[in-house]
């Protein structure tokens, strides 16, 4: 599926057409339909590159899916073995959770902005915010996981 960004949304082809359709950012998890064709348009089901620092800021900023990006570089042997595991679970996690992929030797100001040390990275924001980052390849049952801890909400301690 061809992906691109654009003010209002992420612009995907039909898979059944070929037309493009933009998925509105703050409706990403919604059920949507090809403006040709009415065929039924899934959310992304694979990892998105972002071409742009502002493509980043708008969907970071409107999102209404939590958002796990993969800060990654082509030169980085762990980042090349856990691409296929980011494949699993933008897959398995389409319509809940959408997976993006930045490369730092293209758009190093967000490595920079971000405070990113070490590839690959995975962040997890949510309503516009950073909930959580690891470092290293994982396998995907283990991205998954720590992406269900990331989206829980910190248990109340005593006395709180």
């Amino acid at each position: 599926m061809h992906t691109d960004f654009d003010d209002r949304g992420v612009i995907v082809s039909c898979p059944a057409c070929g037309q493009k359709n933009r998925l509105m950012y703050d409706r990403l998890g919604a059920e949507s339909r090809c403006a040709e064709c009415k065929q039924a348009i899934g959310a992304p089901s694979e990892p998105l590159a972002v071409g742009s620092r502002e493509a980043f800021d708008r969907l970071i900023g409107h999102s209404a899916l939590p958002i796990l990006v993969d800060y990654w570089a082509p030169w980085c042997g762990p980042c090349r073995m856990v691409a296929p595991e980011l494949q699993k679970v933008a897959a398995r996690q389409a319509g809940r959770v959408l997976v993006v992929k930045v490369n730092t030797d293209e758009l190093p100001e967000l490595g920079q902005r971000f405070g990113i040390r070490s590839i690959p990275t995975l962040v997890v924001f949510a309503q516009g915010r950073e909930v959580s980052r690891a470092s290293g390849a994982r396998p995907a049952a283990d991205i998954e996981s720590w992406l269900e801890q990331a989206g829980r909400p910190a248990k109340a301690g005593p006395g709180a």
